[in-house]
């Protein structure tokens, strides 16, 4: 049959727990959870459109305008500042306007608003530590960082707290997000309107994922104190209200489009990464939905799983880009990166310029090299996507790209976490490259 569109879907009331007709997988597989009921939600086509022709490094200039960080994981800007953070430290404050103008900057350039040691039952087990970080919507007035990291207190879990830079004082908002030494999500965002939006990976229990009451592979919104966004979707009567989706694997991309549209980019298993728009009250389908018809060891979208939102990509079984932070352009700053949303590989080594457009619109995205186009039917139906490879093996991993109030982009590279390959860590690992347009002179 058909596969029904999304809209079509997330209005329908009520769901079924299916298992996965011959899926090669355990007999013990998860049960599915019920997409939560978010009745107000409707689909609308954006009023974006992508910048003409195909992207390309030649676009751009980079420089590298901090080098000898420590495994960088998160920056954000807000107002004249810019706020790092380093996987195996704490957070530092840069002025935006150094990062926006200067080259070759020391790691001492950033004052250590937040040692490693500030942070209350802070550890750092293999991928875990000092990940995300974001400001205040109304920063400086609201003088407050918001800081995603792995405790221990006899148990790994992950915890997002609040930092209020003027009195120093930190208050922990979110707890209890279930940890591990792998799976641990951990990317911040404030979203359009003013909630904060926290990714959660499944921290190596996948079943936890399609647990409404649990905090794990998910995607929260929360205010700025901690509580259930207004609006979040509801999943049940067991379930946690700050939950805005949910069945995710390892989430470590959220970005908006200029319409407020959420996109999300995550881990695969062996493979099988994603990028999709994130619908309140959506169930993604980890661990039992994770490809198409033919995959050879997860359930397929669609079908008999139409009750799961597909993703706008998937890279299929063979292809890994190990996706991390994501931005959407906005602005004109760089004219030929205009509305695409881009994605740091890690193990790919590649950021990808994603290029989505609504279908049966024309795109002359598809005229440049390396791309690949996402056009399978058992994908969202609502965009097309069409990646473009960039600065493969250039800068060695990719944890984040940032666009900073100048427009640049800024890319944060993670040599120093021991996965590094072809070359890399090099002697000024890791770095903050920014890019920006290229002006002929």
């Amino acid at each position: 049959m058909d596969r029904p569109s999304r809209r079509r879907v997330l209005q329908t009331a009520g769901a079924v727990s299916i298992l996965a007709a011959g899926c090669l997988r355990d007999s013990t597989q998860t049960e599915l959870a019920e997409p939560g009921d978010a009745p107000d939600y409707e689909w609308e086509e954006p009023d974006w459109e992508p910048a003409e022709g195909a992207p390309s490094e030649a676009d751009v200039e980079p420089t590298t305008v901090v080098s000898g960080l420590e495994i960088p994981w998160d920056l954000t800007f807000a107002d004249t500042d810019a706020f790092l953070t380093e996987r195996d430290g704490g957070v530092r404050r840069f002025e935006a306007g150094a990062i926006g103008e200067e080259t070759g900057l020391e790691p001492t350039a950033g004052e250590a608003v937040l040692e490693a040691d500030d942070l209350p039952d802070r550890s750092a087990p293999g991928e875990g530590g000092t990940l995300g970080v974001a400001a205040h919507p109304s920063y400086p007035d609201e003088p407050a960082l918001f800081v995603y990291y792995t405790v221990d207190t006899g148990e790994i879990e992950n915890r997002v707290v609040r930092y209020d830079l003027e009195r120093d004082e930190i208050s922990p908002i979110v707890e209890g997000i279930p940890g591990a030494a792998i799976h641990n999500g951990g990317r911040l965002a404030f979203g359009p309107e003013g909630n904060l939006w926290v990714t959660t990976g499944d921290a190596e229990t996948p079943s936890q994922t399609q647990d409404p009451s649990s905090l794990a592979g998910a995607i929260l919104r929360v205010t700025p104190d901690g509580d259930a966004a207004p609006g979040n979707p509801d999943f049940g009567a067991e379930s946690d209200p700050r939950t805005y989706s949910l069945g995710h694997r390892n989430p470590q991309g959220i970005d908006f489009g200029p319409d407020g549209t959420a996109f999300a980019a995550e881990h695969g298993p062996t493979s099988r990464d994603e990028v999709s728009i994130v619908d309140p009250g959506g169930n993604y389908g980890w661990d039992v939905v994770r490809g198409g018809p033919d995959d050879p060891e997860y359930g397929a979208y669609g079908d008999e799983y139409d009750r799961v939102t597909p993703p706008v990509l998937n890279t299929g079984p063979e292809t890994t880009w190990a996706p991390s932070g994501i931005a959407f352009a906005d602005g004109d700053a760089i004219a030929n990166w205009q509305n695409r949303l881009f994605a740091c590989g890690l193990a790919s080594q590649t950021l990808y310029s994603v290029t989505l457009t609504v279908p049966g619109e024309s795109s002359s995205a598809v005229d440049g090299d390396g791309e690949v186009a996402y056009d399978a039917d058992w994908l969202d139906d609502r965009l097309t996507a069409v990646a473009h490879p960039l600065f493969e093996g250039e800068y060695g991993r990719l944890r984040h790209v940032e666009q900073g109030p100048d427009g640049a982009f800024y890319l944060l590279t993670s040599n120093r976490d021991g996965r590094a390959g072809g070359g890399f860590p090099r002697a000024d690992d890791d770095r903050i490259v920014r890019l920006e347009q290229f002006e002929e002179s």
